[in-house]
């Protein structure tokens, strides 16, 4: 009956709300969007705007490419080669595709260079690689993070650490996975990828962009100072939230009972449900929930308000 009961639970997730201003010294936001590396989509929402401006177009219209490589071996992520070409200059990610974080063996690679790998028991066992144990195992531990630091190791190409890791994934226990690719840098050739991994099946993609309309949507009022709202003059940042979810995922709205002028925008984007990391490094599980999204309310003033969430098998968003 206990389980049953717990099964019944509605899934906890953890919701971070701040307020700041884009000019402020002491503002989080460029390190928190930099800092959330793996992201599926992204969404602005304009009240009273029927045409998206030139500015803003350009910018989304302009958001590159990414990659899809099948059967990838693991060990081509930390030739010498790789890391010298893309992981040292600029900024490059990867993520394993079609995995669940919860049951499979999982890859991301982090712009900063660490390679993170959510492993099952027997595979980490095989590897031979050191570790810790998901903190999210509960009482019989059957996942284990491994973290690898792709700039030290290709500095020590000599080193048994690198020749332990290269044996690894190349003999003791070869893996393969399906990747989502993507490479930043500043004025590089976007084929230098496609060429790179030539000898494997590899797909190039753009990013699908939809632009929709909504008619008669009830905008609520905000007041940029005033985070947790005001009864009956401004809603609050949570309940914007939930309204933000409803109008997202195209539910029936029925919070306001009138069409209001709203002087601000969203920005939300959302990660991927199954990645090994939320922020920064922080470890990222599923179970009933696998959420882990921020969202900018961005005022006139440049004011701004920044909200955070994250499923129950998450860390407290930084």
């Amino acid at each position: 009956m206990a389980m049953l009961c717990r099964l019944r639970e509605v899934p906890r997730h953890l919701l971070v709300c701040e307020k700041s201003n884009f000019g402020h010294d002491k503002s989080r936001h460029r390190h928190l969007v930099e800092t959330h590396y793996h992201n599926y989509r992204v969404s602005f929402l304009i009240p009273e705007c029927g045409i998206l401006s030139k500015e803003l177009k350009d910018l989304v219209m302009d958001s590159g490419p990414y990659y899809f490589v099948k059967d990838l071996p693991l060990h081509e992520l930390i030739a010498h080669e790789f890391i010298n070409t893309f992981v040292k200059k600029g900024a490059c990610y990867a993520l394993t595709y079609n995995t669940n974080i919860d049951e499979d063996n999982t890859v991301a690679l982090l712009p900063n260079g660490k390679l993170i790998l959510s492993l099952d028991k027997d595979t980490y066992e095989e590897t031979g690689l050191q570790g810790r144990p998901s903190q999210y195992s509960g009482r019989k531990t059957m996942k284990f993070i491994v973290s690898i630091d792709l700039m030290d190791l290709s500095s020590k190409l000599d080193s048994k650490k690198y020749k332990r890791i290269s044996w690894a994934f190349k003999e003791k226990k070869p893996l393969k996975f399906d990747f989502l690719l993507a490479w930043h840098q500043t004025g590089a050739e976007g084929s230098m990828m496609m060429s790179y991994f030539s000898n494997y099946r590899i797909r190039e993609h753009q990013p699908e962009i939809a632009l929709s309309t909504v008619t008669d949507l009830q905008c609520p009022v905000l007041q940029s100072g005033e985070l947790g709202g005001k009864p009956e003059a401004a809603c609050s940042a949570r309940e914007l939230f939930e309204w933000l979810g409803a109008v997202f995922s195209n539910a029936e709205l029925r919070y306001f009972d009138e069409p209001k002028l709203a002087p601000w925008v969203t920005l939300s984007v959302q990660g991927f449900a199954d990645s090994p990391v939320s922020w920064r490094e922080n470890e990222h599980g599923f179970r009933k929930g696998g959420e882990h999204l921020y969202n900018f309310v961005v005022f006139s003033n440049q004011d701004y308000w920044l909200q955070l969430a994250v499923g129950a098998n998450d860390d407290c968003p930084p």
